[in-house]
């Protein structure tokens, strides 16, 4: 498996996953998976992966290189001392061009596979808060620049869903919208991360918009980055 390098330095790998990738097995199916890569190519240093990425989400995933520094990146993301942007492209346009959703998140009473943030959600309801800013507009939807400041489960999906602005090409959150701008994907990317170091600086890393996102995110004009084919 070849996945694209990010950063790379005594401490931290990052790579660029690309959609339909899982993180990490969940030891019920034998596919490859973004942790078998680390794996494989850092078989004697330890450490693994330090946050998740959904399956259909492709963008920046970060692996610690040795124990040390794993649990150095696992309490500040942990302590919120990560900064993460993504970008979505959503269903319908946000009232407000900017806001904060503070839903709490449990399971899905009704199917196994899903989060909900309503008030009634099965099990434990764990704090859960995503900062979005409208970048850009284009008919019934929108381009959403989403900052959380947790990572619950499916958070932003479930946030948005909440909002009523779900992400195009989202099977299980949005099964019965129409597909939308040509995609055939999750319209949802983990563009940035701003992550501290233990030399004490911070690193900012950045994974290009895949092909089959910049057509469609570019469709929204100048939105203060450039997202390039």
């Amino acid at each position: 498996m070849d996945l694209p390098i990010l950063y790379e330095d005594a401490d931290v790998v990052a790579i660029a996953k690309p959609a339909g990738l899982i993180t990490h097995s969940d030891g019920r199916t034998k596919e490859p998976t973004a942790e078998d890569w680390f794996k494989e190519h850092y078989p004697e240093q330890g450490g693994g992966y330090v946050h998740r990425l959904d399956r259909d989400t492709s963008g920046v995933l970060l692996f610690a290189k040795h124990h040390e520094v794993y649990e150095f990146l696992r309490k500040a993301f942990h302590d919120r001392e990560v900064g993460k942007i993504y970008y979505a492209i959503v269903y319908g346009v946000p009232r407000a061009t900017r806001g904060m959703i503070d839903f709490d998140i449990g399971r899905s009473r009704r199917d196994f596979r899903l989060r909900s943030a309503q008030p009634k959600a099965k099990g434990r309801l764990r704090e859960a808060i995503t900062r979005y800013e409208v970048v850009g507009k284009r008919g019934d939807h929108a381009l959403v620049k989403l900052r959380p400041e947790t990572g619950r489960t499916h958070q932003l999906r479930v946030h948005l869903k909440a909002i009523h602005h779900p992400i195009i090409g989202d099977t299980l959150y949005a099964p019965n919208h129409k597909p939308a701008l040509g995609l055939s994907r999750l319209a949802l990317h983990a563009y940035e991360v701003e992550v501290p170091l233990l030399s004490g600086k911070k690193v900012t890393i950045v994974a290009p918009v895949p092909a089959e996102l910049t057509s469609a995110f570019n469709a929204f004009g100048e939105v203060g980055v450039k997202f390039e084919k």
